[in-house]
C-alpha cells in the first residue's frame, strides 16, 4: 500500500474493520491509504478496488478525496455520487437501514447524471444494482424487518 501514514500533525482516530470510530489511544483495526496525499487517478483507482473487495469505507474515503480534488470540473458530482455509495454500503456493513438507504439515493440522483459510462464503468449497471438494493433496504425498514443482503456490483 502506498501512502499509509497521515499528513504530520493531523492525527488520524483509530477506527474499526468498519470505518466506526474507536476511542482516542485504541489500536486501529482499519489500515486506510493517505488518500488525500494521492493524485486523483489513483484515489479513483482505490476506489473502485475497495470497492470491489467489500471495502466501502476505504472506497468511500477515496472517493471523497477524488471528490475534492475534481471541484470544479465536470466529474465533481460523479465523483461526490460515488462517496456517497461508498457510504451508503458502508451502512449496509453496520446494520443502519436507514443511513444506508438515504446515501445509496443521493448517491443515484448524481451518478444517473453521468449514464450510461462514464470514468471506465458503466453506470447504468450500477445504477440498477444499487437501485435494487436500495430498494430492499427501505422494504425490510418499512417492515421492521432486518437488513437483507445487498447485492453490490463489481465495478
Amino acid at each position: 500500500m502506498s501512502a499509509m501514514l497521515p499528513p504530520a500533525g493531523s492525527p488520524r482516530r483509530p477506527r474499526d474493520e468498519l470505518g466506526r470510530p474507536l476511542p482516542w489511544g485504541a489500536q486501529s483495526r482499519l489500515r486506510m491509504e493517505d488518500y488525500d496525499a494521492l493524485p486523483f487517478e489513483e484515489n479513483q483507482r482505490l476506489g473502485i478496488e475497495h470497492f470491489n473487495r467489500g471495502q466501502y469505507f476505504p472506497a468511500h474515503e477515496a472517493w471523497e478525496s477524488a471528490w475534492k480534488q475534481a471541484r470544479g470540473t465536470p466529474d465533481e458530482q460523479f465523483f461526490r455520487g460515488l462517496a456517497q455509495l461508498g457510504a451508503g454500503y458502508t451502512h449496509c456493513q453496520r446494520g443502519n437501514h436507514h443511513g444506508a438507504h438515504t446515501l445509496m439515493v443521493r448517491a443515484l440522483a448524481r451518478l444517473r447524471m453521468y449514464a450510461p459510462r462514464h470514468a471506465g464503468l458503466d453506470v447504468d449497471a450500477l445504477c440498477r444494482a444499487v437501485t435494487a438494493d436500495a430498494e430492499a433496504i427501505r422494504a425490510a425498514e418499512a417492515a421492521r424487518r432486518p437488513l437483507p443482503p445487498a447485492h453490490p456490483p463489481r465495478l
